[in-house]
């Protein structure tokens, strides 16, 4: 049995964001613009990412989890939980749109103000979901049900598995690496990561790397 599923691991990933966000925030110089859009282009990637996670919970991973013994009421609060990171998620899109424009002192604060409450709102929705579910999942790993979720999950373009596999493995830790490759075959996996991450590798790593 894996020591962590799939979906903690990715939820790894985005608290490694949020911090990394927080901390170039406070550490940014006013006035400097390509570094601004630097973090924006990190932003971007990010969202994308959690916006694409907490939709396709709702789509696909809910029922799947309804049908291995989930209660209904239980995902209702997960969807209320990601109404609220919805929420968040809208007043960083602004945040940092102005954050980009301008680079100011003023709008520097606000959009690292709005991040903190993102982060917030979506660590305690993610502790939360994984006090309640991760244990589902790991029992249920081999089920047909969590299988087809899988496969609903990985029906999405090479260009974008590439990007979220370079994304979600930039910075893991060996067994959150582990838990987000080991339904993927190598071979595959090599030219996914490897072909199609090449546009994240490029334009988002280095930004945590300043």
């Amino acid at each position: 049995m894996a020591e962590m599923s799939m979906n903690k691991a990715i939820h790894a990933a985005f608290r490694r964001d949020l911090q990394r966000f927080v901390d170039a925030l406070q550490r940014f110089s006013p006035g400097d613009q390509p570094r601004a859009a630097q973090l924006t282009t990190a932003w971007a990637n990010f969202d994308a990412q959690l916006t694409n996670h907490h939709e396709g919970e709702h789509e696909i991973a809910w029922p799947a989890l309804e049908a291995v013994g989930v209660s209904h009421e239980l995902l209702t609060q997960m969807d209320a939980e990601h109404d609220t990171m919805a929420a968040a998620l809208a007043e960083v899109r602004r945040a940092m749109a102005e954050f980009r424009r301008t680079a100011g002192t003023e709008d520097t604060a606000a959009a690292l103000a709005a991040m903190q409450e993102l982060q917030r709102v979506t660590v305690q929705h993610m502790d939360h979901e994984e006090a309640e579910i991760e244990p589902v999942y790991l029992a249920n790993q081999n089920s047909a049900e969590m299988k087809a979720m899988g496969r609903q999950f990985a029906k999405v373009s090479p260009s974008q598995g590439g990007t979220f596999f370079a994304w979600a493995l930039d910075g893991a830790g060996p067994e959150e690496s582990a838990a987000i490759t080991s339904t993927v075959p190598g071979p595959v996996l090599t030219i996914i990561n490897g072909l199609f991450g090449r546009t994240y590798r490029k334009t988002v790593a280095p930004v945590w790397r300043n």
